[in-house]
């Protein structure tokens, strides 16, 4: 009441003691529901109390009997002093409840156990005594406070008597003016995002384990950032105004963990702390919330009304509607220099990277080029720790003298304000004011101004800086891939390759000039041949520097990057050549060109940026990217280039082949001057499975092959000219190697076994004429240019023929082929020339398919399909066609094995020559041979029966299943593999006799002891 009388008279004094009287009434009201146990209204808070700790002892275990009984006891027999009136029907009950006293003496001990516990809860009863005569005290003091200032206080003081060990209260009030939620100790405004956002916009209160970094506004609170200690936590409590449904403050707690009884007290305060917060509310009315100030200076005559100043920076946003910074840039210094009444006003942005600040905009001018202003990183560190603003007394003398040749005039006094982003917390510029009109000086209201307008076109300005910065970006990107497309362009002449790096590098960076270097690893030098406007021929005029000197020499060595703001104070620049030349360098970006591999090519170097001070960080990152490219196809154009010089010599290499190949005229008419010889004049037996083409002498193989074509009517059906048939059989002779087995003679005695089978085999109902004549060709090239050696050695041996065909399997197989299509494009020799373009593509692709089917693997892999064209053979099936093709190229691969006797252990010594030295050329590179192949392993009786058991005679008797006239052949090799088992009790060695022949088997005591021997069908 003294406190309410104080504050008013008449009325309000009636009206303060209606609030205290209330204001007891529920205090009284909280205390009891904070008891555990309910007092009834006549009983004793003492004789409550201990009843209630009876009867939670009654209801453990342990004493749950005589508990019941202590119980009973106490109820009825209560100390003196709590005594309870009794009525009539109480004293008719008198005898009874005294026997019953009677009985309470057999429990003693258990009594004295409940007068200690009695004992004990007075002293609590107490101490909450103690705690309410505070708490009473904390809400006499709500009730009475009629100001924001004390209400802050007084909230804080209420707060702390009934939060256990509180650490710091903060106390946010909704300002009637602003309608923004501030806070006094720290002076700050609440964010607009966050966990004490959450709770204005839930309405509800909130616990949690710490803030989030958006809530802390000041560097007071950042120990308040979760996670916090286990013993603490962040409590926040909206205030509400339950007329209007509105939030109308925010209190944040700092302290350890509420109890229950804590909280049920803490919601009762709640509900006192918003109606003082009305109260005061509707006294200021219609007056501002808070007399707090945000830049927390001291009330003057001067400051600075925001009502009038919130108009004016709401019109200037919107006036902020440009795509372009400079031109928002000119709109606020415009606003800033009219209102902090300066001479000069303008804005610097912080670069990313090198802690330097750029100027576009001064006053009303956009400057063509950017100007760095001589405020050092240190101002900047300054700036950003302590969100304090830069005058002239914090710059140097030297400082100071450049910023006046800068700005054009003498800085008297000056006003620099940093402007952080809300979003990262980072420094993105300075808001910079010059000569204060009148020869004043800046005072905190200018300061004010400044940091009021950026509150509020900060945003708009850094998120237009960020658009144009992504636009950049986009552009610069479209610019490298232009760039990668002019390089790629280029990539058949380095020289051009070079003049193009320059260009484009200086139109990238906006330098002046640019100088290329390719290193040299073989000497470690760095040379130059092109150089801006032109490029060198004569290599005695090319610049050639070792590749560890100079700034290009570091850049070669190091690998790094080197952006050199002043030439001439680095210790690697030379500056003979600018004092030789009158060129004055001010600046260099080097940086080195790297290959996709990571290593590097050569080196490039930009002088004098055009448009700035030096290269800037966005130059040199786009530098890193451009070098990329440069390393990407300089590589690939001197690939280019030694891949040009490999298929010269290549050519080179194919034309002296082919000119040793090459067939002169009068070769082929001395070969045709007697026209086509007769099979029969070569042998009566030309065309029996039986004959042995081995026979045939070498210089008549020509003749023949031109014989078999004739015979077959090949030359005739397809109209092919004598003369080209001629120079092509002699061209295809030249192109087998003499190895012993892969020879000339091989290729003519499987094209005489196709002779054969197109001769003794209705083969017209089965193949097509055109499918006959690619067989045919196919078995006179199936092995061109062989080099006595298998598809797994030219794998293992890295050979050029592996690096060219392996990837696509069968290598030699391949490589005949392309030896085939070689002399086919030949002039002279093309076979196919009169074909429809049809039938060409046909009969190539059929040679094709054809050669390839003599890899024993592929025939492996094909046999089942195969074996099912004895079943079923459909002509018009292209499939079954191919098939049967490609079986009967590997009949004619194999038919040494059908010949006799001799011809087959003559062909078992060749066979086993070449193979035998493949395996010594393996040896000799560290690898182990297969047994086949290795000479000190190869047991030859038993590798030819197992090869004529598992290849030759399936095959052949797959070719009988089909034709039935093919019977002879199969025959002979049934006949051949028991020759082999007879004679295999006479091989006493591995590998070849030393004569290299196996004539010994041919020996009449041999042959006459095998003949005896009996013979084991084969499996």
């Amino acid at each position: 009441r003294g406190r309410g009388r104080g504050r008013g008279s008449g009325a309000g004094d009636t009206d303060m003691v209606l609030i205290l009287h209330h204001i007891l009434i529920a205090l009284f009201q909280s205390y009891r529901r904070g008891q555990q146990g309910a007092v009834k209204p006549d009983s004793d808070s003492t004789h409550s109390a201990v009843v209630q700790e009876a009867e939670q002892h009654a209801s453990t275990s342990a004493g749950r009997d005589a508990g019941s009984l202590a119980v009973r006891s106490v109820k009825m027999c209560p100390p003196g002093k709590g005594k309870a009136r009794r009525s009539e029907k109480d004293r008719e009950r008198g005898k009874e409840g005294e026997c019953r006293c009677e009985q309470q003496g057999q429990n003693q001990s258990l009594q004295k156990n409940l007068g200690k516990k009695q004992q004990t809860l007075e002293s609590s009863c107490a101490i909450s005594s103690y705690r309410y005569s505070i708490q009473e005290e904390s809400l006499l003091h709500l009730a009475s406070v009629i100001d924001t200032i004390s209400l802050r206080s007084v909230i804080r003081d209420a707060l702390s008597t009934v939060i256990p060990k509180v650490e710091s209260i903060y106390t946010y009030l909704l300002d009637v003016k602003s309608s923004r939620l501030l806070c006094d100790n720290p002076p700050h405004e609440m964010s607009n995002e966050g966990r004490l956002r959450e709770a204005v916009v839930t309405k509800q209160r909130i616990k949690c384990n710490g803030l989030h970094k958006t809530d802390i506004q000041e560097s007071q609170m950042s120990h308040l950032v979760a996670p916090l200690l286990n013993d603490k936590h962040i409590m926040i409590l909206p205030i509400m105004d339950t007329d209007k449904g509105a939030v109308i403050g925010v209190i944040l707690v700092y302290s350890g963990p509420l109890h229950d009884v804590d909280d049920s007290c803490l919601r009762i305060l709640e509900r006192h702390i918003s109606a003082a917060c009305k109260r005061v509310r509707s006294l200021h009315e219609p007056l501002a919330w808070s007399t707090l100030r945000i830049e927390h200076t001291a009330a003057t005559d001067n400051e600075m009304d925001f009502d009038e100043q919130d108009q004016k920076v709401l019109q200037l946003c919107g006036e902020l509607y440009d795509l372009e910074a400079t031109s928002l840039q000119v709109k606020i210094v415009q606003y800033l220099q009219r209102e902090t009444e300066s001479m000069c006003c303008c804005m610097l942005v912080a670069a990313e990277g090198d802690g330097h600040l750029f100027c576009q905009v001064v006053g009303e001018k956009v400057l063509n080029e950017e100007i760095v202003f001589p405020l050092s990183l240190a101002h900047l560190e300054q700036a950003n720790t302590t969100n304090k603003v830069v005058t002239v007394n914090d710059i140097t003398p030297e400082q100071h003298k450049k910023l006046n040749s800068i700005l054009g005039f003498e800085v008297v006094s000056m006003l620099c304000v940093p402007v952080m982003c809300r979003a990262t917390g980072q420094l993105v510029a300075l808001g910079c004011a010059f000569n204060k009109k009148a020869g004043r000086h800046y005072t905190v209201i200018d300061e004010q101004i400044i940091r009021h307008c950026f509150r509020f076109t900060g945003t708009v300005l850094t998120s237009t800086m960020s658009v144009q910065k992504e636009q950049k970006l986009k552009i610069e990107c479209q610019a490298l891939l232009q760039v990668a497309k002019n390089l790629f362009t280029h990539l058949d002449n380095v020289t051009v390759l070079l003049q193009e790096i320059i260009q484009e590098a200086r139109n990238l960076t906006n330098a002046e000039s640019c100088s290329v270097f390719l290193l040299e690893h073989n000497n470690q030098e760095l040379v130059a041949k092109v150089f801006d406007g032109g490029f060198v021929t004569d290599e005695s005029a090319e610049f050639r520097m070792p590749a560890d000197q100079g700034i290009a020499g570091h850049v070669a060595t190091t690998g790094e990057i080197l952006n050199i703001k002043d030439a001439y104070a680095h210790p690697l620049f030379y500056r003979g050549v600018d004092d030789s030349t009158g060129f004055r360098t001010r600046n260099i970006l080097c940086f080195p060109i790297i290959d996709e591999n990571g290593e590097i090519v050569g080196v490039a170097e930009l002088c004098n940026k055009i448009n700035g001070p030096w290269f800037t960080k966005f130059d040199e990152d786009l530098a890193l990217a451009f070098s990329i490219y440069c390393g990407i196809s300089i590589v690939h154009s001197l690939l280019y280039k030694k891949v040009n010089e490999a298929q010269y010599r290549s050519h080179l290499a194919n034309e002296m082949m082919m000119y040793h190949m090459k067939v002169t005229n009068e070769e082929v008419m001395k070969l045709l001057q007697y026209g086509i010889q007769p099979l029969s004049k070569i042998s009566p037996d030309f065309h029996d499975f039986s004959y042995t083409p081995r026979s045939v002498p070498l210089e008549d193989t020509t003749m023949a092959i031109i014989g078999m074509a004739e015979d077959l009517g090949f030359i005739a059906d397809f109209k092919i000219e004598l003369k080209t048939l001629a120079r092509f059989c002699m061209m295809v002779r030249r192109g087998y190697r003499d190895t012993p087995y892969h020879n000339w003679m091989h290729a003519f005695s499987v094209t005489h076994f196709c002779y054969l089978l197109c001769k003794n085999l209705p083969l017209s109902g089965y193949l097509y004429d055109l499918e006959l004549l690619a067989l045919f060709i196919a078995c006179m090239c199936h092995d061109l240019d062989h080099r006595g050696t298998n598809n797994s050695f030219q794998v293992a041996s890295k050979s050029v023929l592996a690096a060219l065909y392996s990837s696509e399997g069968s290598v030699m197989e391949r490589h005949h082929f392309a030896q085939a299509i070689a002399i086919v494009n030949s002039e002279g020799c093309n076979i196919f020339e009169t074909f429809s373009r049809k039938d060409y593509t046909t009969v190539l692709d059929l040679i094709r398919e054809i050669i390839l089917a003599t890899d024993m693997a592929h025939h492996i892999k094909i046999f089942p399909d195969i074996q099912q064209l004895v079943k079923a053979y459909n002509k018009n099936n292209i499939k079954h066609r191919n098939l049967l093709l490609f079986l009967m190229m590997t009949t004619c691969d194999l038919n040494d094995q059908t010949k006799g006797w001799v011809t087959t252990i003559r062909t078992a010594e060749l066979i086993y020559k070449e193979f035998f030295s493949q395996g010594d050329l393996e040896k000799a590179m560290g690898n182990r041979p297969i047994e086949m192949m290795d000479r000190d392993k190869a047991y030859v009786p038993d590798l030819q029966i197992n090869f004529m058991e598992h290849i030759c005679i399936p095959t052949y008797d797959l070719l009988k299943g089909i034709f039935p006239k093919a019977d002879p052949p199969y025959q002979q090799v049934k006949t051949n593999h028991n020759e082999w088992v007879r004679v295999a009790p006479q091989f006493t060695f591995t590998g070849l006799p030393s004569s290299g022949n196996l004539d010994f088997l041919l020996k009449p005591e041999i042959t006459d002891s095998v003949a005896a021997s009996p013979v084991a069908p084969p499996s």
